[in-house]
């Protein structure tokens, strides 16, 4: 009977009215989707075509505002920091006109940092109306903050925390050229490309291996400071697509604090030993039982490895182990050898310098920087000679079977099975999609 009466009355409307109705209908059946809606009924029979207007003026009271003897104003300016720039420089584009600020910061000891300007970050300086400085910031290491205030007309410097934002990055590249020029097109930082060719380097050999169109993806942390970039964390999980083949890494800290990376499966990466000493080389001469020798011009077996590279450039222990020589020996120049368990050792020959403090006996870390690159002992260029020993004779390194470190321990496998799945669903869902970045 109820619903006779409303299609009746519906009947009765005007064609204007019955909208009018039907929107108020509407209005009150979306509540429950919106949550708060307001609704308006107009009565059956109310004109809606001439509603008179009416205009009300209303004078408000503003309160009163006291001027101040003396202006208290200060600014905040940014800018940031340009390839060349000087300190003076800087100071002029931050639209600080005090004479005295300039040689403070050249000459105050707590100041060090801002002279040495690095090329992209940001320095903050508040001044007064006058320009005068009242206080500069910069971010000048990776987890320390540069700040100078004026405090009774005499300005401090001191440094402070920096309060970091973590982020989670997520990119993806091709190899074109070389692993840094594919990591520089997709804008990932260096230090990202470094920990790839540490986490893969026993299944890809990065001097070799590496082919035009083979594929990474990466997910890994960035520090923020207000929007600014301080640093970059560790590689969290990563994708090689390497000649077709597939390798994939995802990092797990147990709650004893010992981490490192392993496969989606639970199988460690790290091996007992590296494959090579150098992080980016050339091989200059192979491992041979015939070879003419640079500088005696005679044939003879050559039982090690040697890498084109630069003097100074790091090398690094392929395991872990303990120094058992260190110093000057024949044709090798400057010789460091490190036993490692079992029957292991290695060599490197040819160096220009050793690590600081390193001395026989002393205990070194797999990938620790042990000594450098040089051209010491009979070396017609700069190289590392490097050389495997099993029982104390030279075996090939790149052909060598190296053996592998632990899975992950029982106890630990619930955790890691969390960690490993919300990791590889970041892999996928950059992998599945057209974007060469996700954050």
């Amino acid at each position: 009977m109820q619903n006779n009466k409303f299609a009746i009355l519906a009947q009765k409307l005007f064609p204007q009215e019955r909208k009018l109705s039907l929107r108020w209908l509407i209005a009150a059946s979306s509540v429950p989707l919106f949550g708060v809606v307001a609704a308006f009924g107009i009565a059956p029979e109310t004109e809606t075509r001439h509603i008179p207007l009416h205009t009300v003026i209303e004078n408000l009271q503003l309160p009163s505002v006291s001027p101040t003897a003396e202006s208290n104003s200060s600014f905040w300016h940014e800018e940031r920091i340009q390839r060349g720039d000087s300190i003076s420089a800087l100071l002029d584009r931050l639209d600080v006109n005090d004479e005295n600020i300039a040689g403070f910061l050249q000459s105050a000891k707590g100041s060090k940092s801002l002279r040495q300007l690095i090329p992209g970050r940001i320095v903050r300086a508040q001044t007064d109306e006058d320009g005068n400085l009242l206080a500069l910031q910069y971010i000048s290491g990776s987890d320390s903050m540069l700040k100078v205030e004026k405090q009774d007309g005499k300005f401090n410097a001191s440094d402070s925390a920096v309060p970091l934002e973590s982020r989670v990055m997520m990119k993806s590249a091709q190899i074109r050229s070389s692993l840094f020029g594919a990591t520089d097109a997709a804008n990932i930082p260096d230090t990202v490309a470094m920990q790839l060719t540490d986490i893969f380097s026993s299944d890809i050999d990065f001097h070799r291996d590496l082919q035009k169109g083979d594929k990474f993806t990466v997910v890994y942390e960035s520090f923020y400071n207000k929007g600014e970039l301080i640093k970059t964390g560790r590689v969290l999980a990563a994708e090689f697509v390497n000649n077709g083949k597939s390798y994939r890494a995802v990092w797990f800290q147990d709650r004893e604090g010992r981490g490192g990376y392993y496969t989606p499966e639970g199988k460690s990466l790290r091996k007992a030993f590296l494959r090579s000493p150098l992080e980016f080389s050339r091989i200059t001469s192979g491992f041979t039982s015939a070879r003419l020798h640079p500088v005696l011009k005679t044939w003879r077996a050559h039982k090690g490895v040697d890498y084109g590279a630069p003097i100074g450039t790091r090398v690094k222990a392929v395991a872990d182990g303990t120094v058992a020589m260190i110093g000057r020996q024949n044709g090798y120049g400057n010789l460091l050898v490190i036993q490692h368990q079992g029957q292991y050792s290695t060599a490197y020959g040819h160096l220009s310098a050793f690590a600081k403090g390193l001395r026989r006996g002393s205990k070194v870390s797999q990938g620790d920087v042990v000594a450098y690159v040089g051209m010491t002992g009979m070396a017609t260029g700069p190289h590392l000679h490097y050389e495997f020993r099993v029982a104390g004779i030279q075996r090939n390194p790149l052909n060598i079977a190296m053996p592998t470190a632990f899975p992950i321990a029982v106890q630990y496998k619930a955790d890691f099975s969390r960690m490993a799945e919300n990791l590889s669903m970041r892999l996928n869902l950059l992998k599945s999609t057209n974007l060469a970045s996700l954050e």
